[in-house]
């Protein structure tokens, strides 16, 4: 008996192809069912009465034959998996369902992995396990049925209990399927470490001991280079160090270092272009930064270096056909480029994806609206669902559409059912949203991805809205079903000028009942705050950044909020310290000492006592010659105004 096939739902067949799929060949059954035989050693036939002969022997869908001509899985071979389970068969001779979880991804052997994917991919699985990795386990249960396992690259999920023919990830088919050999080693962990755990994370692998180094030795002295001599006194000669350092960290998959390098280097050109893209406290974080990462994988117990350097992650995953589910839409301005940045929301890996595009010149949103995005406009694309087969993911989170296959992209519009979206992407709970951003890691070693923090946050009610004139700044309160609240809060920008405008509509009820806002969450002063990037509106999606202008005189005016004493010294003395980069520390004027002592007095006076004196210990560094020693005072005290901020 082929307990294979009997164990495929309908949600596993359609992970599997696709629902529409699913559907037609259910819906042919009724007329059209197919005559079924087994051969001894399981393969199942199915003869339909138009014709067409499908074969399907053990091993997985892809494993199956059909003379109907269709490339791939066709109608058919779903038709004789669905046929084989509506078969005639007693009750008492169909195996019982087995119950959720005593079967565990853990339990297949090496040697069934390598029969699965090849040599190859084992071997390829072995490194990324050498250097290590971590990965989120979810564990079979009543409501899900189906154990799978989020890596970097791609979500696994296993259909069917020890089957590996039925393991489906999002990532194109044979690209990378080394993510199956990885997904179960890492079921292998979280059942030696958290048996009992149905939700846990782990870190699989990691063999290169603390103190060995961090393989960023070339993008630290490249760092060294430009904090002493800083970005006003670079020649152009730095381009050919920084090409070798970004091929040396590709060469090693240190893909977060390979990023830093990147913004690192665009900075400096920005500077020597004369672009208003520099702007030196970037430039100091990127530097920050790479000090950062080095320090977290070599100390003792150390983090895990793939989550701090990227190694696990491939610099492009092909995806499999996808459903992006757009969360709206940002325009920024860079320069004399106006930038559009949609966020799509992918469920099958629980992430958001981001899908810029660049224009030359000065247009706003509204007339961004309706620039041509492969065969779709960017306001149908930012509002609406997205299934294509031409997808691919980077490792930091953005997603192209490959060229020349566009045609294998749809969109439709959206209804705004968020509320279909996986738990880690929708916040119906603001208290626990909070603990989420309170848990985060560091910044400056965090992974970079795009739209880390982009949520969709349920609203029961809006409290309250109010407009600083000032600021240009629209502020509303909302809470949630508890009780608990949040603020939106959106700033006004020539790039999108209907921001504030629609915003205020859809906040006041003119546009319908507000269900949802996606937007980039933080903390700040303690609450959550969302920057909104789409709304939900009734049962359809308003995207704020691509709407025309309006007026916002019917709002209540509010004063301008002064910034925060604390938050204000910090600022101050990040940028004191950021200005050391753009001189340099061998080019720092003589009073510069003197203004860091003051910036320390008064982070000593506010009661930031660490932060200060790590600003002390770098000015009294200043007052000797300016080496390797004074660099590192720099990093200390530079890494400590910037998580302070961040916890502002």
């Amino acid at each position: 008996m082929r307990t294979d096939l009997l164990a495929l739902t309908a949600d596993s067949l359609a992970a599997l192809t696709n629902r529409g799929l699913v559907k037609r060949a259910d819906k042919e059954l009724d007329s059209a069912a197919p005559q079924l035989r087994t051969d001894a050693d399981g393969t199942v036939h199915g003869e339909f009465p138009d014709g067409p002969t499908a074969s399907l022997p053990p091993g997985g869908l892809d494993a199956g034959r059909c003379t109907c001509g269709a490339t791939g899985i066709c109608r058919h071979l779903i038709g004789v998996v669905l046929a084989y389970q509506r078969a005639d068969q007693p009750a008492e001779e169909r195996p019982a369902a087995a119950p959720p979880g005593p079967w565990s991804p853990g339990q297949v052997t090496d040697d069934e992995l390598t029969a699965r994917i090849g040599a190859r991919l084992m071997a390829a699985a072995r490194r990324t396990e050498r250097a290590g990795y971590t990965a989120r386990i979810r564990r079979a249960t009543a409501a899900d049925p189906v154990p799978q396992v989020e890596l970097a690259t791609a979500t696994v999920r296993f259909l069917v209990p020890a089957d590996l023919g039925f393991v489906h990830t999002d990532a194109v088919a044979g690209s990378r399927d080394d993510v199956i050999a990885l997904a179960v080693w890492a079921f292998r962990a979280a059942d030696d470490k958290h048996p009992e755990a149905s939700d846990v994370q782990v870190d699989v692998g990691g063999d290169i001991e603390a103190g060995t180094g961090s393989g960023l030795e070339r993008a630290l002295a490249l760092a060294g280079t430009v904090l002493h001599d800083g970005a006003t006194h670079l020649g152009p000669g730095l381009e050919a160090t920084i090409a070798d350092v970004q091929r040396h960290l590709d060469d090693a998959g240190l893909r977060w270092p390979l990023l830093a390098v990147g913004d690192l280097a665009e900075q400096l050109a920005s500077y020597r272009d004369r672009s208003a893209h520099y702007r030196p406290e970037l430039l100091a974080s990127h530097i920050a930064e790479l000090h950062a990462r080095h320090r977290a994988v070599i100390r003792p117990n150390t983090t895990l270096r793939s989550s701090v350097l990227g190694t696990a992650e491939a610099a492009e995953t092909p995806l499999r056909r996808a459903r992006l589910d757009s969360l709206g839409c940002r325009i920024r301005t860079l320069g004399g480029q106006r930038i559009a940045e949609v966020y799509l929301a992918h469920s099958a890996s629980a992430m958001v994806l981001v899908l810029r595009r660049h224009w030359d010149g000065d247009a706003d949103g509204a007339t961004l609206s309706r620039r041509r995005i492969g065969t779709t406009t960017l306001a149908v694309l930012a509002a609406g669902n997205l299934v294509t087969e031409s997808a691919v993911r980077s490792a930091s989170r953005t997603v192209r559409l490959a060229t020349g296959r566009i045609a294998k992209s749809t969109v439709s519009p959206s209804r705004g059912a968020w509320d279909e979206l996986p738990p880690p992407l929708v916040a119906v709970d603001f208290a626990t949203l909070a603990h989420e951003l309170d848990a985060l890691a560091p910044r400056p070693i965090r992974a970079r991805v795009e739209a880390e923090l982009v949520r969709v946050v349920a609203v029961a009610r809006v409290q309250a809205v109010t407009y600083a004139p000032g600021d240009q700044r629209l502020d509303a309160v909302i809470t949630d079903r508890a009780g608990n609240t949040a603020t939106v809060t959106a700033t006004h920008t020539s790039a999108a000028p209907g921001r504030l405008d629609s915003l205020a509509a859809v906040l006041a009820g003119e546009e319908g009942e507000l269900r949802f806002v996606s937007g980039i969450v933080r903390r700040t002063a303690g609450s959550v705050v969302i920057e909104p990037i789409g709304l939900a509106v009734g049962d359809r999606v308003v995207v704020p950044d691509l709407q025309p202008t309006g007026s916002v005189a019917s709002l209540t005016a509010a004063d301008d909020t002064p910034r925060e004493p604390l938050a204000a010294a910090l600022i101050e003395t990040r940028d004191l310290l950021a200005e050391a980069v753009h001189r340099g520390l061998c080019h720092l004027p003589p009073t510069y000492g003197v203004r860091l002592a003051t910036a320390a007095q008064r982070l000593t006076v506010l009661g930031l006592h660490r932060v200060a004196q790590a600003v002390t210990a770098f000015a009294t560094m200043l007052t000797r010659d300016r080496d390797q020693v004074t660099e590192h005072a720099w990093v200390d005290a530079y890494l400590r105004l910037e998580i302070a901020l961040d916890l502002c």
